[in-house]
């Protein structure tokens, strides 16, 4: 059944469990007092006449770090931003150009552990108005919005492999269409798809 905005502030209500990149991984062993770089997220979540959306951005092919895969739009948490949810507002607006003043935020999923040492905290957030997107062009190639149904469902989920630094990984990834999902983005998805399924 397809979330509804009472459905998803129920979810977020409920503890959650926090994910990781090597959540599929066991055998990985992480280094002992490792330092995590703390950032947020913002799921960007707009009424259509079909039912809720989901904003997501396709990363800019010539940026350094994964390079034209769909993402959040959101960043590390800099000495400026009060919190995680003020990096994700703050992020949002830099990259998509959502007003920060037209986010409502329902609330947060619990934080993230990403392979570049990064605890990401989603943030949940209701678009209260239209807004005109433009994306960073330096960061984004495209933004497009995908039926929150669909990336909230358990079936649509898989789960791949690939090689990673030398070793065969495991990972989440949530097809639609032409735009292909995975890693660190759908692992958050899928932890609030199962926060929500609960």
């Amino acid at each position: 059944m397809a979330p509804d905005l009472d459905s998803l502030r129920a979810a977020l209500r409920r503890p959650g469990r926090p994910s990781s990149d090597f959540d599929l991984n066991p055998e990985t062993v992480l280094p002992a007092g490792r330092k995590l770089r703390p950032a947020g997220v913002l799921a960007p979540i707009v009424a259509q006449e079909d039912g809720l959306h989901l904003l997501l951005t396709k990363r800019s092919s010539a940026l350094k770090h994964h390079p034209g895969q769909i993402a959040f739009p959101g960043g590390k948490q800099d000495e400026g931003d009060a919190s995680v949810t003020d990096a994700a507002l703050r992020e949002a607006q830099e990259e998509i150009g959502l007003p920060t003043g037209d986010v409502q935020v329902l609330g947060t999923l619990p934080a993230h552990e990403t392979v570049t040492g990064f605890i990401v905290t989603p943030v949940i957030g209701l678009v209260t108005r239209p807004f005109q997107i433009v994306p960073e062009r330096g960061e984004v190639d495209e933004v497009f919005s995908v039926p929150l149904a669909h990336v909230t469902s358990e079936a649509n989920f898989v789960i791949q492999s690939r090689q990673w630094r030398g070793q065969q990984r495991s990972y989440f990834a949530v097809p639609y269409g032409p735009y292909y999902i995975w890693g660190a983005t759908a692992r958050m998805l899928r932890a609030w798809t199962d926060q929500i399924s609960r």
